[in-house]
C-alpha cells in the first residue's frame, strides 16, 4: 500500500534504505539521473543534478556527496570559507515525478570540510534543538503542519462560489480540487504522510482572476520529518501549478477581506511511544508547561514564523488569526488552541454504522497543541527548532503552570464583552521590525546549549529589519489596492 515506488520495489521501509538498496533500484529500473535536494537560507529546496554514466559513478555520488558554495546559499557564510558538503540521506529517496529524465531524488544534510555538521543550516539547527530537548527532558516531540495556500487562476464564470465561502467545497463550485488531490498523491509518493486535504474559506472572484484557498494537513511524525515534508510539499505544489499554468502562493495575506494563509503547527509530547498530553481526561502538567513555554517565547517565534511585512496584515482582530498571547480549548481566536482529541471517535463510528458487526477498534487519543501564529512565509525548520526551544524552556520554568493558568481564555477574545480584558493580554508583534527586536531580546534562550548560532539570529533579525515596515500595517490597513500591490511582491515567499 505504500505510495513510494522505492519502498514497494525493495519491500522495506524507507528508514531501512542502504546505499546498496538504492543502487539496486536505480540499476534494475534504468534510472538515468540523481538529484540532490537541500534547503537553502531562504527555506526553499536547492538542487544538484547528476547524470548516471556508470555503476561506479552512481556509487561515488551516493558515497561521497558533493561540494556546494555555501556563500551563495546562506547570507551569513563568507566567500573565503564557503565550501560545504551536501551528503544524501538514503531514507529520503523518492522517484522525481516531474523530471523528463527518469530520476531519483534525495534530501541532503550539510557538513563542513572538517566532516562536522554545518550548524548554520536550518535542518541541522532543528536536529540540534530536538536532540537537546530529548537530552534535557527525556521526552521527544512529534509535529505536523496545516499547509494553506492560494491557487490563482484565470477567471471562470461557470458555477461561481460565494466570496469567503470556500470551506470544504466540492467541484464544480471549487475549481482546483483536482490539482490539490494530484499534489497530495505526489507528496505521498515522495514520502510525505498526509491526513487529508480540503478547500479553505478564502475564495474571491476578481475582475481578472479567481483566488481559491486550499489546505493540506499532514500526519504527526518526528519533528525533523515534519519540516522536510513541508519544504517538499511546497516544491511539489509549485511544480504542479507550473504544469497547470496557474500560480500557487503561500503568501500570508493578499486581499484585506480574504482569509490569510496560516501554517498552524500541531505538536505532541512523547515518552517512548506514548502520547503524554493527557492524564486521564485532563490536560497533563507537561502539556501545560509546554504551552507556557510557547506563550513566553511567542513574540520572538514570529521572527521564524511570520517573515514578511504582509504577515502582519493577517494577524488582525476578527480574522481567526491571533493577535494576543493566550490559549484555550477549541477556541480559534487564541494563539495556542487545544483541538479535539478524538478519544471517543470509535463510539461515534459505532452509532453511525449500527449494522457493522465486525467491531470498531478503539482509537488512541490524538491530543495535540496547535500553535496558530505562523503563516505561509515561515522558515519551517527554524520555526520548529524555535518551538522545540520554547517547549524545553516551558518544562524548565518554575512558574510555568501559573503562567498557563493566567493566560487561559474561555471566550472569543474579539467579542465586545472581552474588550477590556483583551487590553491586558500580551501582544504579538505588529511588524517584521518588532519581531526582529523580540528575537534579539530573547537570543540567550535560543543560543543556550548551542542550538541557534549567534550569527544565524543576527542574520534573521537583519533580514526582518531590512523591510523597514514599522508603520506599514497602520498605514495601509484600509488601503486594499496598496495591500495587494505589496502582497504581490511576496507572492513567492519561502
Amino acid at each position: 500500500m505504500n505510495s513510494n515506488e522505492i519502498v514497494r520495489y525493495l519491500g522495506k521501509p524507507s528508514s531501512a534504505f542502504s546505499r546498496n538498496d538504492l543502487v539496486k533500484f536505480i540499476m534494475d529500473n534504468n534510472y538515468e539521473m540523481i538529484n540532490f535536494r537541500f534547503v537553502g537560507g531562504d527555506g526553499r529546496l536547492k538542487t544538484l543534478n547528476f547524470i548516471i554514466s556508470s555503476r561506479e559513478e552512481l556509487e561515488r555520488i551516493l558515497s561521497a556527496g558533493e561540494r556546494v558554495d555555501g556563500s551563495s546559499i546562506f547570507p551569513y557564510v563568507g566567500a573565503a570559507s564557503s565550501d560545504l558538503y551536501v551528503i544524501p540521506r538514503y531514507g529520503t529517496a523518492y522517484v522525481n515525478p516531474f523530471s523528463s529524465i527518469p530520476a531519483v531524488d534525495l534530501l541532503c544534510t550539510y557538513y563542513t570540510n572538517e566532516g562536522e555538521p554545518f550548524w548554520g543550516s536550518p535542518g541541522n539547527i532543528l536536529a540540534k534543538a530536538h536532540t537537546v530537548f530529548k537530552e534535557k527532558t527525556g521526552l521527544s516531540i512529534e509535529a505536523m503542519a496545516e499547509l494553506e495556500f492560494y491557487i490563482i487562476s484565470e477567471k471562470v464564470d461557470l458555477y461561481p462560489n460565494p466570496t469567503q465561502k470556500g470551506y470544504s467545497g466540492s467541484t464544480p463550485f471549487i475549481k482546483w480540487e483536482k490539482l490539490r488531490c494530484e499534489a497530495m498523491k505526489l507528496i505521498t509518493q515522495a514520502g510525505g504522510r498526509i491526513r487529508y486535504g480540503h478547500s479553505e474559506v478564502g475564495y474571491v472572484s476578481l475582475d481578472d482572476v479567481d483566488i481559491e484557498q486550499h489546505e493540506i494537513e499532514f500526519s504527526l511524525g518526528p519533528i525533523e520529518d515534519a519540516a522536510d515534508q513541508i519544504v517538499l510539499a511546497k516544491w511539489i505544489l509549485r511544480s504542479l501549478a507550473y504544469r497547470y499554468g496557474v500560480t500557487v502562493s503561500f503568501v500570508p495575506k493578499i486581499i484585506m477581506d480574504l482569509a490569510g494563509n496560516g501554517l498552524h503547527i500541531h505538536t505532541k509530547l512523547m515518552r517512548e511511544d506514548q502520547n503524554i498530553m493527557l492524564r486521564g481526561d485532563e490536560l497533563s502538567a507537561e502539556a501545560k508547561k509546554v504551552i507556557a513555554g510557547l506563550l513566553s517565547l511567542a513574540p520572538s517565534l514570529c521572527a521564524f514564523g511570520n517573515t514578511v511585512p504582509v504577515s502582519y496584515m493577517r494577524m488582525v482582530p476578527n480574522q481567526e488569526a491571533p493577535t494576543n498571547v493566550c490559549w484555550g480549548d477549541r477556541n480559534r481566536s487564541v494563539l495556542v488552541r487545544l483541538p479535539l482529541s478524538g478519544k471517543n471517535v470509535h463510539e461515534m463510528v459505532r452509532k453511525a454504522n449500527p449494522g457493522d458487526r465486525g467491531g470498531i477498534p478503539c482509537v488512541k487519543h490524538r491530543q495535540t497543541i496547535e500553535f496558530r501564529a505562523p503563516d505561509g512565509s515561515a522558515n519551517i525548520h527554524l520555526l520548529l527548532a524555535g518551538m522545540a526551544v520554547a517547549a524545553r524552556i516551558g518544562l524548565e520554568m518554575n512558574d510555568a503552570l501559573e503562567l498557563a493558568e493566567n493566560l487561559y481564555i474561555e471566550e472569543n477574545i474579539f467579542s465586545k464583552s472581552f474588550g477590556e480584558k483583551r487590553k491586558n493580554l500580551p501582544q504579538l508583534p505588529g511588524s517584521c521590525k518588532e519581531s526582529a527586536d523580540r528575537i534579539l531580546e530573547n537570543r540567550e534562550e535560543y543560543q543556550r546549549h548551542g542550538v541557534f548560532p549567534s550569527y544565524m539570529l543576527d542574520a534573521v533579525a537583519q533580514s526582518l529589519m531590512d523591510f523597514g515596515d514599522e508603520e506599514l500595517s497602520r498605514r495601509i490597513r484600509d488601503d486594499k489596492d496598496t495591500l495587494r500591490e505589496i502582497a504581490n511582491r511576496f507572492l513567492h515567499c519561502s
